[in-house]
């Protein structure tokens, strides 16, 4: 009997084809650019970049765009955007070192088994540590008392680091984060805020808030779909079951939120814009922890709904709506990706990690497995 993703595979080829033609246009026309977020569809061009959390990104497609095709240009590529990175094992500003390290260093490194990479891994395993705060959680670049739910993106880098080095002391420091971040930002219908505030004296949580969303009670789009990634990929990480849990809870809320083509707008619960203001990167890491999730759930029932849906998502983004190939002049891969709706920033462009985490989901259905992620 044939897979469900059999139909669907020269779509997704086709994107990931489209994918290695933008990804040239930044190699030719911004060369040593970092992308972040597109000005009318071009790169470069960024105003305000409210924190250093993207430089990993437009390497980590260079990686996947190797894993894909084999083709040793983009080895050549990816390592050169990579090096420059490492530096920032020491970066003590950001809690995004999981971004920066997952999508270059640790490609780099399982392709290769390179100890010296390995060894820039650890290190900003245990730099990102270092941001343990009373409360039982790392604290965001905002303040010692703030938590983001896209922490969970990044501190799978100290679990990672704890399992190579049989630090227990760094484990646990990886879930006690693990555990504080459902306990106040996971509403019990699977929902998530952006932000949790804490006393820094006596680390007691004092309220849900958020930068990025509607409001501190609305369920910021993207937020959501990190919680899925994050907890599926800490699951497998940890091995400890109550995240998978989690996880679980989190993607039933998406799914049972999201329109028609799973692709969600900003924030599922902001006024009804019209046109519909989308967040189609929410849409590529949910297609991407959506699939993660699927490869780790044990019932056929459960793992086909996760699968299933990932498919959905990324079949509705490789369509004209939200698939950039019919427009000539936009450098993206990604339409109607949104950054900081409040800042306006990035608002309906393409981004940085949407195109990334399209291109991951992509390699996961094309390759029918998950080993191009986290």
């Amino acid at each position: 009997m044939n897979s469900p993703i059999e139909p669907s595979i020269p779509q997704f080829t086709a994107a990931l084809d489209f994918a290695a033609n933008q990804a040239e246009r930044i190699l030719h026309n911004y060369s040593g650019c970092h992308p972040m977020y597109t000005v009318g569809g071009r790169w470069n061009r960024e105003g305000e970049r409210w924190t250093n959390w993207c430089e990993g990104f437009f390497p980590g497609v260079l990686w996947l765009l190797h894993k894909h095709t084999r083709d040793e240009r983009w080895r050549t590529r990816a390592e050169l955007y990579t090096r420059p990175l490492a530096p920032r094992k020491q970066d003590r500003s950001v809690h995004d070192l999981g971004f920066l390290f997952f999508s270059t260093y640790l490609r780099w490194y399982r392709l290769t088994g390179d100890p010296a990479l390995r060894d820039v891994l650890i290190e900003a395993g245990r730099t990102l540590a270092l941001r343990k705060q009373k409360g039982g959680y790392l604290a965001s670049f905002v303040g010692k008392e703030s938590l983001f739910i896209d922490i969970m993106m990044n501190v799978g880098l100290v679990l990672w680091a704890a399992s190579e080095t049989g630090d227990a002391g760094l484990r646990a420091i990886g879930l006690e984060h693990c555990r504080t971040t459902p306990k106040y930002l996971v509403r019990p219908d699977g929902s998530t805020a952006h932000e949790g505030i804490f006393d820094t004296e006596t680390g007691r949580f004092l309220r849900q808030s958020t930068h990025q969303g509607w409001n501190a009670e609305s369920t910021w789009s993207r937020g959501l779909a990190w919680a899925i990634y994050g907890f599926t990929a800490v699951h497998r990480l940890s091995g400890e079951e109550e995240f998978l849990a989690v996880a679980r809870r989190c993607a039933d809320c998406y799914l049972r939120r999201a329109p028609a083509g799973l692709v969600p707008q900003w924030d599922f619960d902001a006024p009804e814009a019209k046109p519909p203001l989308w967040d189609s990167s929410a849409g590529a890491i949910a297609a991407s922890g959506l699939w993660d999730l699927s490869e780790q759930v044990s019932g056929e029932t459960d793992r086909d709904r996760y699968r299933g849906a990932a498919l959905t998502i990324l079949q509705t983004l490789c369509t004209d709506e939200f698939l950039a190939r019919s427009r000539p002049d936009w450098e993206g891969i990604l339409l109607h990706g949104v950054y900081h709706y409040h800042k306006k920033l990035g608002v309906d462009e393409s981004t940085a990690w949407g195109d990334h985490f399209f291109v991951e989901a992509l390699v996961k259905a094309v390759a029918g497995r998950s080993d191009a992620g986290w």
